[in-house]
């Protein structure tokens, strides 16, 4: 086998991006830590069509050069928004009638396989800080919560990761 050069990929560019049918999704980033989970972020919404990106509270905006080390370019082709209260982000989405759920490991979650989407709604996941997760109050106004099935000895994965099996579960869920 060879290795396909990246002029063979047939990506979209820039502008057929924009303008491409989007996957009904959207990430939500809360008091997101490290510039490099967030840039990692962009490339896997970049990479399945995601809708749009919300950067809550100490999470970091583009530009930024070290965002862009790991998003090479995609700040440039997802939308994204800034918001300083994810509150207020739930609060909105909820009147735009799109179902949220907390990516987390709480009482009652739905493991991530065991999850079923609805093809007419729109999703929001939402993903919290590196140490302390999604805030207890955005579970609380949560539609639901989902939960990565793990079974080693560490308690989570890292941002990042967890957002590219979230994301291309649900992808797959949709198609």
């Amino acid at each position: 086998m060879r290795k396909l050069a990246n002029a063979e990929l047939e990506r979209l560019n820039k502008e057929e991006f924009k303008e491409a049918t989007k996957t009904p999704l959207i990430l939500v980033l809360d008091d997101i830590r490290s510039l490099h989970n967030i840039g990692s972020v962009f490339r896997t919404a970049d990479a399945f069509l995601v809708e749009k990106i919300y950067l809550c509270g100490i999470t970091a905006v583009p530009p930024n050069k070290e965002i862009h080390k790991t998003a090479l370019g995609a700040t440039e082709t997802v939308t994204w928004e800034y918001a300083k209260d994810v509150l207020e982000v739930i609060a909105k989405l909820k009147e735009e009638k799109v179902a949220i759920y907390s990516i987390e490991q709480t009482e009652n979650s739905i493991m991530l396989n065991d999850f079923t989407i609805e093809t007419t709604t729109k999703y929001a996941l939402i993903f919290g800080n590196e140490v302390k997760g999604v805030a207890q109050e955005a579970i609380n106004l949560s539609d639901g919560v989902i939960e990565i099935p793990q079974l080693g000895t560490k308690h989570s994965l890292n941002i990042s990761v967890s957002a590219g099996i979230v994301v291309w579960d649900l992808f797959q869920k949709m198609q």
